[in-house]
């Protein structure tokens, strides 16, 4: 072997489409180039299961016959990035990026020269003798032609590997169409390599035979011709569409790898940003899970999650209820395979339908490329569909259609995809009062309604207050590097006193500021806090000393001198000398009031 490059992942330089079959060691079943630059090379594969092959930074060997010359190219290199699908069906692939590292002897060399000149390939097939002439005057020097006379010919040009575009001609309609027909129909089934869609793989079809119109825009919308050319062929609207559709095969396949590989990096984000509970650890001996309220919830999780069954999730913003749907996915036996989670108040319906279902490419603007849709992404596993009252009565009928028969069509497309997948969605709304209210569809309601969870409030569950805060500030305390070391009794008075509206992100977020506003090991008191969840418990304070009727007097003297002096101490910054000034007593004496109350306060 000899080294061609010091740099493991050199600067991607220009790609060459390049369709010919792969040779690997570590194997991968059905392997074949896609494209190919002196720096690496774009393969796809049908791996026999999800560990065969090499994965992203390991090595490889590989071996492929340059069209043309069919010079043996064999080199090493190492997996930039792979993309295993999710779907779990025959037209599913493996997608993988590959480096070069070195070549055996001088492939290398062979390669470089193969690139250098390399021009785009156009197959010809029933031209007649005039037509060959006016189509080599057009396009020499601009593209390579190769000839065909019958289908069987097509089939051994097309074999090859690096014919980008193939132009029908000829006088005969019948043969014409028929030849369309007949690589049309090879196409939906699998492409020659049995390795992807040949939407992605097969040469752009230029149409330059006779057809009646009608037939012509039947053949155009079905997607079985890129372009069709009105004979007799003028030369610069030739070259145009020969040009245009060769490169847009290049293109169209720039498009899928690239979108491979950002679904893969997405994919892995959300799986690395995903709060996660601990495997081994029992779900009702988790932070937010202890109290009898929440205990109730969690055995409803254990008694639904191993079933098919679809969970509705109701409550209140801020419950938890995504994290209770990954409880239910983690304790399903689809933990393995992917829990993909949509919010439906994001997005507009369009948008969001593009998103659920996927969309076909040119469905609408902006749709440059095919998009499968988080149901055939989710394939095996379970969606999540958060606020799922803000979907539309259209919408919803097409959520209902996925519920009942597990078909997904795309926006746009014609082909239906059956997919198995897991529902569980959340409401913070009650659901049965939209649909009295002629808001939600009664028959997917209904259909929702198999196992409903409802969780409680945070204010009805004050056993968790706590738990959730420690456990917050531990959380803060690790991704925000400070060292906040605990409570102050005063603090978690106030959070037991407040009313948390938000629930539990309100209490993340205020744990969240408090930990930032900590410094060294200083333990979190009411200054940390925010002053409206200080106020708010105050006044639940005050209402609640002048409501109470029990205690003797000097016991509600004694609440009511701690509230007048914990103001005072607040007007003045806590510090204890003006506070003792405004309220005219002895700096001193204060003091031991302050220590008596438990309201740990800075003096100066």
């Amino acid at each position: 072997m000899t080294a061609t490059s010091e740099n493991p992942t050199p600067l991607r330089s220009e790609r060459k489409p390049l369709y010919v079959q792969v040779v690997t060691q570590p194997a991968l079943h059905g392997c074949w180039a896609v494209n190919i630059s002196d720096t690496g090379i774009g393969l796809i594969a049908t791996p026999k299961g999800p560990k065969e092959g090499p994965r992203e930074g390991e090595e490889l060997e590989m071996a492929f016959t340059l069209p043309d010359s069919r010079a043996r190219i064999r080199g090493r290199g190492v997996v930039r990035w792979r993309h295993d699908p999710l779907e779990r069906d025959e037209s599913a692939v493996t997608a993988l990026g590959i480096s070069f590292q070195s070549f055996e002897g001088s492939d290398g060399v062979t390669l470089k020269r193969y690139l250098l000149d390399h021009q785009l390939y156009v197959a010809v097939v029933f031209a007649e003798e005039a037509e060959l002439r006016g189509l080599r005057d057009a396009l020499e020097g601009h593209v390579r032609l190769r000839f065909a006379g019958s289908p069987e010919d097509v089939d051994l040009l097309l074999g090859r590997g690096d014919i980008s575009a193939l132009m029908v001609c000829g006088r005969d309609e019948a043969r014409a169409v028929a030849l369309v027909e007949r690589l049309a129909s090879r196409r939906s089934e699998a492409d020659p390599t049995g390795a992807g869609p040949a939407s992605d793989l097969s040469p752009r079809v230029l149409y330059c035979a006779p057809a009646v119109p009608t037939r012509l825009v039947e053949l155009f919308n079905q997607g079985k011709i890129f372009r069709a050319l009105t004979p007799p062929l003028e030369p610069l609207a030739l070259r145009q569409a020969v040009l245009q559709a060769s490169r847009e095969l290049g293109m169209r396949t720039e498009q899928r790898r690239a979108a491979l590989e950002l679904e893969r990096n997405l994919l892995r984000e959300r799986a690395r940003e995903a709060p996660r509970l601990s495997p081994q650890a029992d779900v009702a001996e988790e932070p937010g899970f202890r109290s009898p309220a929440m205990r109730e919830v969690v055995e409803m999780v254990r008694l639904a999650a191993p079933h098919r069954v679809a969970v509705l999730l109701q409550g209140e913003t801020g419950t938890g209820k995504e994290v209770l749907a990954r409880v239910i996915h983690r304790l399903s036996g689809r933990s393995d395979l992917p829990l993909v989670v949509q919010d439906c108040g994001a997005l507009t319906e369009t948008l969001l339908e593009s998103e659920l279902f996927g969309h076909a490419k040119g469905s609408f603007t902006g749709a440059v490329a095919d998009h499968p849709g988080l149901f055939v992404l989710a394939d095996g596993g379970t969606i999540f569909l958060d606020e799922i009252e803000n979907t539309t009565p259209n919408l919803q009928s097409k959520l209902l259609r996925v519920l009942e028969s597990g078909d997904v069509r795309p926006v746009g497309g014609t082909q239906v995809r059956r997919v198995d997948v897991r529902i569980i969605a959340a409401s913070n709304r009650d659901l049965s009062e939209e649909v009295r209210a002629g808001r939600f569809r009664s028959d997917l309601f209904y259909r929702l309604n198999s196992f409903t969870i409802d969780l409680p409030p945070l204010r009805e569950r004050p056993e968790d207050i706590l738990d959730l805060a420690h456990y917050f500030m531990a959380h803060f305390n690790r991704t925000l590097r400070r060292t906040a070391s605990g409570l102050s009794p005063e603090a978690e008075q106030i959070l037991m006193a407040a009313k948390w509206p938000g629930n539990v992100r309100e209490l993340r977020n205020c744990m969240e500021r408090a930990v930032l506003l900590s410094t060294g090991a200083e333990c979190v008191t009411r200054r940390h806090l925010p002053p409206s969840l200080v106020s708010g418990a105050q006044s639940a304070s005050r209402q609640q000393v002048r409501a109470s009727g029990s205690g003797s007097l000097k016991e509600r003297l004694e609440q009511m001198e701690k509230e007048i002096i914990r103001e005072a101490l607040e007007r003045h910054g806590g510090v204890v000398r003006r506070a003792a000034a405004a309220l005219e007593m002895d700096p001193v004496t204060l003091g031991r009031r302050v220590r008596r109350h438990g309201l740990i306060s800075k003096d100066s």
